[in-house]
């Protein structure tokens, strides 16, 4: 099968087809990070056309009749191949079950609809949006309500199929399920226990942007990071695009604080490490890509949460930022940053939250998006079943929309189903930290130079490398000997927050 002519003709139509999106993610993080707002509807019909164009590689007649061919011989002792095939042909089914008319119709709204949104989150306007999501999320129904019948799940878990291969809603549910019982007890506990230890001292600004990215960009270099292959941008909301061998990646600033951008710098850098470490001699195939945006979370998160907020990495850093902004040294210590990286708190934000409730904020619009995919749930209550729903979470309610359901790009973007990949990476992350230490017992005194390259080592060898030849579970039961246990999750919590 490797080497039979209609595979090889499948592997160039999907390089293709890969290069078209590679221009759309270009595109998309310059719209982001560069563009006038003059430039968006044009941007729209670009990124359309372009979405258009990627669909038709996929569902012209040669590639079912390729795939039909290929499929018919011996299968291939190389897994890899093997791999790509089976995963080519689960993208046909996916491309081929949407008209072309609905794939350019969508990333149009979802253009249009997010260059709103970054106003109506300024304002804090749901109103101004809401219209907009509206017609997003009809899309998304339709869409939803074709990928379903063809690939034999439900209109949700299709959603979800596009971001994570093998994770449904029954088993995030029961993944949440048990995380909210756990959060019920802990979190108070949490609270007690921390309410006994001095508060932190938060470093007095005010921070010059341009010293918060040069900042940034040392602690990203430090990581990993080659700049001969990557940027260090500016958005409303960080985030990691571009390609494998040109990675964009970005943050948000706060004169008055820190702190945010760096560990969203920190986040996003893991992101981009993990791409630049895919098998280079798979890249634009199906087997070359990342392995589903949890495991794609679990490789940014398992350097913020995990390795660069405990004290051994913090101690470095604490020099790096006094040395970048001045002021009082004792407030860049390790014992005041841990208590300013390591706070429980209950906050409206997810991306500020921290590692024990960023799951409430994540299991929450899990809740909401299945809600508005069915049909359950209008577009004009949502503010209100938002504010509801983090009520009974957390115990708290956000002051306007801007603090609520305006906070996060993704489903004003289009991205349902994309929310449940944060905490099952948080999980997997867990699950990892603890093979690799295991592995590699020289990791926290590397972590106190700075130095994560023991771990990056680890993860290249354990993860990175392997691509998509492995679904979300078997890549975990390879690289740590059992597939997602959430019990790693909650011991490193009870460990860092309850002892």
């Amino acid at each position: 099968m490797k080497n039979s002519s209609a595979y090889h003709r499948l592997t160039k139509r999907f390089e293709r087809h890969a290069t078209i999106n590679e221009c759309a993610s270009v595109l998309g993080w310059d719209a982001a990070a560069m563009m006038p707002p003059g430039g968006a509807a044009a941007r729209g019909d670009q990124l359309a056309v372009l979405a258009g164009l990627a669909h038709a590689q996929m569902i012209a007649k040669d590639v079912a009749d390729d795939l039909a061919e290929a499929e018919a011989m011996p299968v291939s002792p190389d897994p890899w191949a093997a791999a790509n095939l089976r995963l080519m042909r689960h993208a046909h089914t996916r491309a081929t079950a949407v008209p072309a008319d609905l794939v350019e119709a969508q990333a149009r709204a979802n253009s249009n609809c997010e260059k709103v949104w970054r106003e109506a989150k300024r304002t804090s306007d749901f109103n101004l949006v809401r219209p907009h999501l509206t017609e997003v999320v009809n899309l998304v129904r339709r869409q939803a309500s074709a990928l379903g019948p063809a690939l034999g799940l439900s209109h949700y878990d299709a959603l979800m199929d596009g971001y994570q291969r093998g994770i449904g809603t029954a088993d995030v549910a029961a993944i949440f399920g048990a995380y909210e019982e756990f959060l019920a007890e802990a979190l108070p506990a949490a609270e007690e226990r921390q309410a006994r230890t001095p508060a932190p001292v938060k470093p007095s600004g005010p921070f010059p942007i341009s010293a918060q990215e040069a900042v940034c960009r040392l602690v990203s270099e430090r990581m990993g990071l080659d700049f001969d292959h990557a940027r260090l941008d500016r958005s409303a909301h960080p985030f990691s695009g571009g390609t494998q061998t040109d990675v964009r990646i970005t943050t948000r600033y706060d004169t008055a604080d820190f702190t945010q951008a760096v560990m969203a710098v920190i986040h996003e850098t893991g992101h981009a490490l993990y791409e630049r470490g895919l098998p280079a001699g798979h890249a634009r195939q199906p087997v070359g890509e990342a392995a589903g945006m949890a495991i794609h979370e679990s490789q940014s998160l398992i350097v913020e949460m995990l390795a660069c907020r405990d004290d051994e990495y913090l101690a470095w850093l604490g020099r790096v930022l006094h040395a970048g902004f001045g002021g009082e040294q004792r407030q860049y210590q390790v014992e005041n940053l841990s208590r300013v990286w390591r706070r429980v708190e209950r906050g409206f934000i997810r991306v500020e939250a921290d590692e024990m409730t960023y799951p409430a904020h994540v299991i929450m619009r899990f809740r909401l998006e299945r809600a508005l995919v069915s049909g359950n749930l209008s577009i004009s209550d949502l503010p209100g079943a938002w504010n509801d729903s983090l009520r009974d979470l957390l115990g708290i309610v956000p002051p306007d929309d801007a603090h609520g359901c305006l906070q996060d790009i993704h489903w004003y973007d289009g991205a349902f189903g994309y929310f449940p990949s944060y905490t099952l990476g948080a999980m997997a992350a867990a699950q990892f930290m603890a093979t690799a230490r295991q592995h590699g017992p020289g990791l926290k005194t590397a972590m106190g130079l700075g130095d994560l390259s023991p771990l990056m080592n680890w993860l290249r060898v354990n993860v990175h490398m392997h691509g998509s030849v492995m679904g979300f579970n078997d890549l975990l039961e390879t690289a740590t000997g059992q597939p997602l246990d959430p019990g790693f999750f909650l011991t490193h919590l009870r460990t860092r927050y309850l002892s």
